[in-house]
């Protein structure tokens, strides 16, 4: 498991290094949002959080939280967030404020479930939440997946590991107990997502509603946009294969959000 787990940390490691060189796109070419995406600062859980807010197309339906993987950013989910806000979905993509601290994100999102539910904040209260976690932000999501308020939980091809000092793998144990509605959609095993480390989740959640295996996918293909770094380190993308992921995404949002 710590052969595993060093090469997992290789791979984001060096994902981030190429980040740091390289501006990401800030939104891809899609349908004309309600009204512009905000981008705006606000604290949670002690954290200056800097993140884009997708207002909804119509009425409103509900609320999303995507989370980012490892060195990402919240643009590289940003054509999901669109899709979501064209079916009236308001959604919030927030660059997660710590790097390796699982936990500290899941507060964070924590915070922003309370927030979105309140009111004020980003508007009239909402009722439900959804959250959708991308890779190490499938983790930190799935953490906060039992907030009263949340309604569904998705992993894209999401990442789990050991914490120092623990024994048993921090997103495995937490599926365990989740309670909350979950649809994972995965890639095969690859360098990228630790050789399907997330895949035991399915078996653990209580309450999966599917856990889809896509065949042939790379890590890449659960970005929305996604990059030549993911592509160089990960594998090439396919339309095809993304569209189903965004599908799958649009499909949770009419089952959780009603």
């Amino acid at each position: 498991m710590d052969k595993l787990r060093n090469h997992a940390r290789r791979v984001f490691t060096g994902l981030m290094v190429a980040a740091a060189a390289m501006v990401t796109p800030a939104y891809p070419l899609g349908p004309a949002a309600a009204s512009p995406v905000q981008t705006q600062v606000h604290a949670f859980d002690g954290h200056r959080v800097t993140l884009d807010v997708y207002p909804a197309a119509g009425p409103l339906r509900g609320a999303a939280i995507l989370s980012h993987g490892f060195t990402r950013s919240r643009r590289t989910l940003a054509g999901h967030a669109q899709a979501l806000a064209d079916a009236g979905v308001l959604v919030l993509t927030p660059d997660l404020p710590c790097t390796f601290d699982f936990r500290c994100n899941a507060r964070a999102l924590t915070a922003m479930v309370d927030s979105l539910r309140a009111g004020g904040t980003f508007g009239a209260p909402v009722e439900g939440v959804m959250l959708v976690g991308f890779s190490a932000g499938g983790l930190s999501s799935l953490l906060a997946a039992d907030t009263p308020g949340v309604v569904g939980f998705v992993g894209l091809d999401p990442f789990d590991r050991t914490m120092p000092g623990e024994t048993e793998r921090l997103g495995l144990a937490a599926a365990g107990r989740l309670r909350t509605e979950a649809l994972l959609l995965r890639a095969p095993p690859s360098s990228c997502n630790a050789e399907a480390v997330a895949a035991s989740w399915g078996a653990a959640l209580p309450a999966l509603w599917r856990d889809e295996l896509i065949p042939g996918a790379s890590h890449c293909d659960f970005e929305s946009p996604t990059d030549w770094i993911c592509r160089l380190a990960c594998g090439d993308t396919d339309p095809v294969r993304a569209e189903r992921v965004r599908q799958e995404l649009l499909n949770a949002a009419a089952r959780w959000m009603r």
